[in-house]
């Protein structure tokens, strides 16, 4: 990857600044400005890992930057289980003031599926 970016290799021969350009890109998700608004977004970024190896860099260094990580599975899926959601690996950091509201969405979110 180094090498296509033409930058010098860091860990694994990942760009020495790659764990800059991932928080510069979930930094876009974040307060609007108030004359605009305000507000905030939400980032959901999607990681793909090898053999579900949750320690290599790139999973590392986006968990480090976020606030909670959902582990998906496909062992689980094949056995059926939908959302195929892995709770041992999976953590979440939210505020107590939006624990009731996201208690609620996923509740009703998970209400859709059948055991």
């Amino acid at each position: 990857m180094s090498l296509l970016l033409r930058r010098p290799p860091g860990r694994e021969a990942y760009p020495g600044d790659v764990f800059y350009l991932h928080s510069r890109l979930l930094e876009r998700a974040a307060k609007m400005n108030d004359s605009f608004g305000g507000g905030s977004l939400t980032a959901l970024p999607v990681i793909e890992t090898q053999a579900g190896d949750v320690s290599a860099y790139i999973p590392t260094n986006v968990i480090s930057i976020t606030d909670g990580q959902i582990f998906l599975e496909t062992e689980l899926f094949y056995k059926g289980i939908r959302p195929a959601i892995n709770v041992g690996l999976s953590d979440g950091k939210i505020s107590e003031q939006s624990d009731a509201k996201l208690k609620e969405i996923v509740t009703n979110f998970l209400a859709g599926f059948e055991p």
